[in-house]
């Protein structure tokens, strides 16, 4: 098998030569943040690399507005992805970085993490033009060329001999031939023209076992209208018919699957500095009707607009979406993953006409009450971002396109860890974070039409997750040289956590070290040894696996007896993940939310290797929050037993477990952790079985 794909390897270059051509050994097609590290790997590995870029400015989003970093668990970022944050941050060790503002009165606010990290000397908010300018210096001083302004011909552009990709030509005319080929860009263009399998919209739940895909309306209790919003353009005559960008079809059911994808905006920066405004322009397409929803939601005392103004240096924001209506453009962006490049760009004129009427709407449209006016106004674009685009964001917020399908889906199982995931090859830890997708007519309580949002999901995984190698391989038959680290093969709901720029940077490196691991080796992407992989990742700072210290997380490996944890338990009802009190066994425990929040059991089904009497024990992490009365039933061969645990007590020397007793099982213990009748937070955590007599 090596000698013949050597034999394919050596026929791809010298047919590439003889048509006088460089053949790179690897090419980079894309000019995102995930591209760059890409061919830094790459470089550092000892092999030639090509950025081709669609882009003019290097760094996707990371470099175009999105400078207040969904780091998610910093700890699992490392490799050249953390290295970029350690770039930032020696950017900000310079005075003269500090041009509208003092260090020291910028705070140290960030996303979930400080924004300036002295511990890590790494650094997760930023300026646009600072990310920019770590991006080039990168890529000069690696001596990566990078061709930009550079689109791949979709139609025509792409030659392949058998399942391998020889080359890929631009719309310039530029051809490009390598051995191992890279789709870093957001959309997935290149794996779709090399005819990979892909998905776009949202999956059922049923497809892959899933509780949080598909329409969610339930879910979707974020960023939603919180009063009544008349939807028709005269409120209460349906014949006026309904105002722009809603529609009256209903949802869907929670669950099914559908075509829609989750909201895109421009992550905008917006400074309040005289010296530095630019007053927000006003589209020529105005149209105040759009926003006519917005007017009425602010009418009913709606002023939240402001709350995701996340400040970055030098008293400029990232502006992200906030609330019902915001600088999301919901249910505009269907067409986008599969569009022509023209159609594409209608797309993103559109959006970004929308989102410029939103902000001129806010600051001067005498129908906004008053006191939005007057603090809106204060604001306007950062005179020194963006230079050669008006002060606007060059990268639109791509949260998904395409999503590769290959042997490996990664889905809410793994993220949960409820699955296993054998071939990590970086890690992801942010929420699963879906925007919303539609707007629709709904009823309230009182029969009344109203406007309501769907789509929007934020549920914590649990904890960091491992991302398999299988994701960003396509299926060997369809393609043997190529590695997509951005589009990666996953569900929607999952994809909404990977989807994290730190985490496209990570999973750049690793493709890049599979693509030379494997021209190395003379074999497809898909036959490389793993282990071989896992080594230079790891020995190139890469993060497989969290490392639980015994203490703030118990590894379940080392505890005695048989032990089953919470992601592999059946629950029913609404049980929440969170791992805030440390002492828990693995990442994180299960929490019901408390009286009142409805049915939570979790059931614990263990297989025992003898019939025998087993001690059962039962773990939780003690909090004055919790329930005296947690009820617990053990199913065994003499029928069921029950007893209520009080989980505000301290467990006891075998912390974080308590005994529930002595009982005979044959061949499975079930254990069923409740929250019937609790009169306080019911955790289910692990249960764990030790044998006492044979």
């Amino acid at each position: 098998m090596i000698q013949k794909a050597l034999v394919v390897f050596l026929c791809v270059s010298v047919s590439a030569m003889a048509a006088g051509q460089q053949t790179y050994d690897v090419v980079v097609y894309g000019g995102t943040s995930s591209a760059i590290i890409a061919a830094v790997q790459a470089v550092t590995m000892g092999k030639s690399v090509v950025v081709v870029s669609p882009d003019k400015h290097l760094g996707g989003l990371t470099s175009g507005g999105l400078g207040f970093t969904d780091t998610g668990n910093k700890a699992v970022i490392g490799g050249l992805s953390r290295d970029f944050y350690h770039r930032v941050w020696k950017q900000y060790q310079r005075e003269e970085a500090w041009r509208w503002q003092e260090r020291e009165a910028f705070g140290n606010r960030g996303q979930g993490v400080p924004a300036m990290d002295g511990e890590y000397r790494t650094m997760w908010v930023f300026e646009p033009h600072v990310a920019e300018q770590v991006f080039e210096e990168i890529v000069a001083e690696f001596k990566i060329p990078v061709h930009r302004d550079e689109w791949l011909d979709r139609g025509k552009g792409v030659v392949k001999e058998g399942n391998r990709i020889v080359s890929l030509t631009t719309l310039s005319g530029n051809t490009y031939a390598g051995r191992m080929f890279i789709d870093a860009t957001y959309e997935g263009d290149l794996m779709a023209a090399a005819g990979v399998s892909y998905h776009v919209g949202r999956e059922s739940n049923t497809q892959y076992g899933e509780t949080l895909n598909g329409v969610q309306t339930a879910n979707a209790v974020h960023h939603q209208f919180e009063s009544f919003v008349d939807p028709y353009v005269v409120p209460g005559d349906p014949a006026s018919g309904l105002l722009p960008r809603l529609h009256d079809d209903g949802p869907g059911v929670d669950g099914e699957g559908d075509h829609r994808v989750q909201a895109y905006n421009y992550r905008v920066c917006l400074t309040t500095v005289p010296e530095n405004r630019v007053p927000f322009p006003k589209p020529d397409k105005y149209d105040p009707m759009l926003y006519e929803l917005l007017g009425r939601y602010i009418d009913t005392g709606y002023r939240d607009m402001f709350g995701k103004f996340d400040l970055i240096p030098n008293l400029k924001t990232d502006t992200n979406n906030r609330g019902a209506f915001s600088t999301d453009n919901i249910g505009m962006n269907y067409e986008y993953p599969e569009a022509s490049y023209e159609r594409r760009r209608e797309i993103l004129r559109e959006h970004e006409d929308y989102q410029k009427g939103y902000f001129w709407y806010l600051a001067n449209d005498p129908r906004v009450a008053e006191d939005v006016r007057s603090e809106m106004c204060q604001w306007g674009l950062a005179k020194d971002e963006f230079l050669d685009n008006g002060h606007w964001p060059h990268q639109i917020y791509v949260r998904e396109a395409r999503r590769m399908v290959s042997d490996f889906v990664v889905t809410e199982l793994h993220l949960r860890r409820i699955k296993e995931t054998p071939h990590p090859v970086g890690m992801g830890s942010y929420n699963m974070d879906s925007h919303n997708t539609q707007r629709y007519v709904a009823r309230d309580e009182q029969g009344r039409a109203c406007a309501r949002n769907e789509g929007d999901v934020e549920i914590s995984p649990g904890g960091p997750y491992p991302i398999d190698y299988g994701a960003i391989i396509p299926k060997e038959a369809e393609c043997a040289n190529l590695l997509v680290p951005v589009c990666v093969s996953s569900s929607h709901i999952s994809f909404g956590s990977i989807r994290m720029e730190p985490v496209f940077m990570i999973l750049g490196q690793s493709a890049a070290t599979a693509a030379v691991l494997a021209l190395d080796a003379g074999v497809p992407v898909q036959q490389l040894d793993y282990q071989t992989l896992a080594a230079r990742l790891l020995a190139d700072g890469q993060v497989l696996e969290t490392v639980l210290d015994g203490k703030t997380n118990v590894d379940q490996k080392k505890l005695p007896g048989i032990v089953m944890d919470n992601p592999q338990s059946a629950r029913e009802g609404n049980w929440g993940i969170s791992s805030s009190v440390p002492g828990m066994v693995g990442l994180n425990y299960l929490h019901d939310g408390g009286p009142g929040n409805g049915k939570a059991e979790a059931r614990y089904t263990v297989p025992v290797p003898a019939p025998g009497i087993y001690e059962v024990r039962v773990s939780y992490t003690p909090n004055p929050n919790r329930a005296t009365n947690a009820l617990v039933e053990i199913h065994h061969r003499e029928g069921k037993s029950a007893q209520r645990l009080n989980q505000r007590q301290d467990p006891g020397p075998n912390a974080p477990f308590v005994s529930a007793g002595n009982f005979l099982f044959d061949q499975e213990a079930v254990i069923v952790i409740s929250n019937a009748g609790a009169d306080g937070h019911v955790i289910a955590d692990a249960v764990q079985l030790r044998p006492i007599t044979p």
